[in-house]
């Protein structure tokens, strides 16, 4: 199994997936791996997505993981359905304790310098900056940064393709989540599959 650094530093774009019916999962999986983005966030937002997870790790070269785990039977769910790696749009204590005891590399959110310092004091160094947007953009969490020269990021929430490029060139951020690479609605598969390939091209 990989570690969190590992997994975030495979390509620069991690598609943050709201799969609302499970036979599109394998053939939206195998776009995505195809264009060159092979870890892929299913969130826990549709009564879809456990299933959705499974049928995406039939993909071979898929890195599968599930975000918005809130709570600890959420995460029991996950870890049952094997995923690779855990994101959370927060951070507690209680979750992230239980998320570290499965040994499954976890990605908590954080948005304040209150929240990080939290996360190291339990050991982390590995962070969703979320709402990346609505939480100051790029100022904000390179005045985040500063204090915290060791650790890294993945800023998520509200961010465009075109802006990646600027996240990207921040020395803290190994990469970005986004949702645009396979938006809501019935899937164009052709159409994520070069939506990837321009994501998995991206850098700072």
């Amino acid at each position: 199994m990989s570690d969190i650094d590992s997994i975030m530093r495979t390509a620069p774009v991690i598609p943050v997936l709201e799969i609302e019916e499970v036979r599109q999962a394998r053939p939206l999986a195998e776009a995505l791996v195809s264009g060159g983005l092979r870890v892929l966030e299913v969130t826990l937002r549709t009564p879809a997505a456990i299933d959705a997870i499974r049928e995406m790790k039939k993909v071979e070269g898929a890195i599968v993981g599930a975000g918005t785990v809130i709570n600890n039977a959420q995460l029991d769910a996950v870890v049952d359905a094997k995923v690779e790696f855990i994101v959370s749009p927060g951070l507690t204590e209680t979750l992230a304790l239980a998320a570290l005891a499965t040994k499954v590399p976890f990605l908590p959110g954080v948005a304040t310098a209150s929240d990080i310092m939290r996360g190291l004091d339990l050991g982390l160094s590995h962070f969703k900056f979320f709402p990346a947007m609505a939480s100051g953009g790029i100022p904000a969490l390179r005045a985040l940064t500063a204090p915290f020269g060791k650790v890294r990021f993945c800023p998520t929430g509200g961010i465009s393709e075109s802006m990646v490029p600027d996240w990207l060139a921040l020395e803290a951020v190994l990469c970005v989540g986004g949702s645009w690479v396979a938006g809501k609605g019935p899937p164009d598969y052709v159409a994520i599959a070069e939506a990837a390939r321009r994501a998995s091209r991206l850098s700072g």
